[in-house]
């Protein structure tokens, strides 16, 4: 199996790298033999050296040469990505026209900026999502297989393109468990990279609407945000009660540290990473309805709902001052995981959708 993304995992870094890694490791477990290539041509020694580490050759360099040579003996290439979908199908046709083409869409984009469009109120941005719309349904069309992250993203395809096969490969989650109690904790988390527009987006609006009103009420309350912080983003979430630690890579600690996690994302699509990790170390989530998409999530049982400031301000407030609810939403959080995001989950959707 040949897979292409656009850069080479580190699961440190984002949600999609997390899911790949464990894709990979699954594939290795079921017995594919495995080449990757990274479209950015940036993998560190680190990069290689993890990808090795699970029985994973990387390709590097100019692949067209090794692609004449190697075509006819691959079995299936995974494309990850709308972008790097566009750039290789063809050049996959052509040199190994025997393969199995699975575009794996990762979240569908489309979806993303005509949400992202509708929070801007951009004729523009519109315009792009419409573009984006038609290149991923051609590459479905054009794809033996595609892969989504949520059930909602796979029934709308198949009213959008009856007929094609889509199967879901979700995000791949530990089951890490808490080992902190409600009263060794304290202050809020938000984990996510800033080059995401949905992210920088959440968090601006977070800490402008929704953070003020909590500190009126709790001004101990802290907002620790993680993540890769370009220098433009850090300056537009600079405030009171807010402290950016930028990118960390073990985030156990402030996983068992923190009382709350949030994700006020106000756009978005597929499946959201940092939802499934907090709930993976047991820790309660307030989210808005879009970051609850695809995730299997009850308002009340699994997590907390909110959509307006006050709202959302109302349900960290409540979550973050009841030790009951917050054990309850704790213990459902870490079931969801077991349920819906665990590698077991995944392996059997792996072995079933490409058995060795």
């Amino acid at each position: 199996m040949l897979i292409i993304d656009a850069s080479a995992p580190d699961p440190s870094r984002d949600s999609g790298s997390l899911r790949m890694h464990a894709f990979l490791q699954l594939l290795r477990e079921a017995g594919w033999q495995i080449d990757f290539v990274a479209d950015d041509g940036a993998a560190s020694v680190h990069d290689i050296e993890r990808l090795a580490q699970i029985g994973v050759s990387y390709r590097s360099g100019n692949i067209l040469p090794w692609l004449r040579r190697e075509g006819a003996r691959i079995d299936s290439v995974v494309l990850s990505r709308a972008p790097i979908a566009a750039q290789y199908r063809s050049l996959i046709r052509k040199f190994a026209p025997q393969a199995q083409l699975v575009f794996d869409t990762v979240d569908l984009h489309f979806l993303r900026e005509r949400r992202g469009a509708a929070v801007a109120g951009s004729k523009i941005l519109q315009r792009q999502a419409d573009a984006t719309l038609q290149q991923e349904l051609g590459l479905i069309r054009d794809s033996d297989l595609c892969l989504v992250v949520s059930e909602e993203e796979r029934r709308m395809l198949a009213e959008l393109l009856p007929g094609t096969r889509v199967e879901l490969l979700s995000n791949i989650h530990q089951v890490h468990g808490r080992s902190a109690s409600f009263e060794e904790r304290r202050d809020l988390l938000f984990v996510g990279g800033f080059s995401h527009p949905p992210n920088l987006d959440a968090m601006q609006w977070f800490i402008r609407e929704v953070l003020p009103i909590v500190r009126l009420q709790a001004p101990k309350i802290r907002l620790h945000v993680v993540g890769d912080i370009t220098p433009q983003a850090s300056e537009t979430l600079r405030g009171e009660g807010v402290e950016l630690h930028g990118r960390v890579e073990d985030l156990s600690a402030l996983m068992e540290a923190s009382r709350l996690s949030v994700a006020p994302l106000r756009f978005g699509a597929g499946v959201k990473g940092k939802v499934n990790l907090a709930m993976s170390y047991g820790l309660p989530v307030v989210l808005t309805p879009i970051a609850a998409e695809g995730m299997h999530l009850l308002d009340g049982r699994d997590a907390l709902i909110a959509e307006s400031p006050s709202d959302f301000a109302a349900a960290v407030l409540r979550a973050y001052s009841d030790p009951v609810l917050w054990r309850e939403l704790s213990d459902a959080g870490l079931r969801n995981i077991q349920k819906y995001f665990s590698v077991d989950v995944a392996r059997q959707q792996v072995n079933r959708i490409f058995p060795a």
